[in-house]
């Protein structure tokens, strides 16, 4: 197997663990995968083989690594259950659960939307889009819920990424934050690119450092206490994009182990509390209107009566 060879100089303020330093730095590469390529022997250090992960690595330090090459994904139809919200012969529209990847990437070989899709849809996905992410038009994070469109045929994945492209479909989310808007409703626009240390997060960045422009609407659904219930419509479809507005309102999405806490005042849901509650688009062929909306999730509805509960 074809390696790739990797060179990166530190450029750090003070000295900082090998693994945690490459997995800031390397966006392909994830803590876990890492620490693996450290135990095999592929990370050296100014020069010396290094196998141990805590070794720590200052300015000016010289690391090389190699990482085997990407193999295609077999991909195998898995027969997991879908909450599907609309369907015809061009589109679908699923209602996602909390812990589901959507395409495979490192890490998540099986048990994504994709190979669910794979199963319910037959052969009716090969070719469109591609092999890896057949049909899929958009994303959600893994632990974000709700409705997420999936193109049938070429025809129907051209026509969904050109409606979302124009800003023409519709994306409305709802999210419970951490504190209270002193207004009602309000619009961010601030560019969102790639955090400069962190490489698995982004963050607001400006135009002319690498930021992209990222425009999300909200407004204020109901009030609980030191918590609030919130709107938000995007109007661009930037990577995290409502987690990292929402944290610059001052306001981050309770449960957020990047932009957040990562703690629930009650319940605890299963994933930072994000819902993709509505989606709105033109249908592909005919260009009537399709609409569906996912219900909340069981933990939300248990979660909003226990805040609910409190301001009585």
């Amino acid at each position: 197997m074809s390696k790739q060879l990797n060179e990166r100089t530190v450029e750090a303020e003070v000295p900082e663990r090998l693994d945690r330093w490459l997995a800031d730095h390397v966006e392909a590469l994830s803590r876990n995968r890492v620490q693996q390529l450290i135990a095999q022997g592929a990370v050296s250090v100014n020069g010396q083989v290094c196998d141990r992960k805590k070794e720590l690595v200052a300015a000016g330090d010289r690391i090389v690594f190699t990482v085997p090459e990407t193999q295609p994904y077999e991909l195998t139809p898995e027969d997991i259950p879908l909450d599907i919200l609309y369907e015809d012969d061009q589109l679908l529209i699923v209602n996602k659960p909390a812990g589901m990847v959507v395409h495979p990437a490192p890490g998540h070989a099986t048990g994504t939307l994709v190979h669910a899709l794979l199963f319910h849809c037959g052969e009716q996905l090969t070719g469109v889009g591609g092999v890896q992410r057949p049909g899929i038009v958009h994303r959600l994070d893994k632990n974000t819920t709700g409705a997420i469109v999936v193109a049938k045929t070429e025809i129907a994945l051209h026509s969904l990424q050109q409606q979302i492209q124009a800003k023409t479909a519709q994306r409305e989310y709802l999210g419970i934050v951490n504190g209270a808007p002193k207004a009602e409703q309000g619009t961010i626009n601030q560019p969102i690119g790639r955090h400069p240390k962190h490489r698995k997060k982004m963050s607001i960045l400006p135009i002319e450092a690498g930021g992209r422009i990222a425009i999300t609407h909200w407004k204020s659904v109901e009030r609980l206490g030191n918590y609030t219930l919130m709107h938000f419509q995007l109007e661009t479809g930037r990577t995290h994009q409502i987690r990292v507005h929402s944290t610059h309102l001052g306001l981050p999405i309770i449960g957020d182990p990047d932009y957040g806490s990562g703690k629930f005042p009650g319940v605890r849901l299963p994933g930072q509390a994000l819902h993709a509650f509505r989606l709105t688009l033109s249908h592909p062929i005919s260009q009537a209107v399709v609409s569906a909306q996912a219900p909340l999730p069981q933990k939300w509805e248990q979660l909003l009566a226990q805040l609910r509960s409190r301001q009585r």
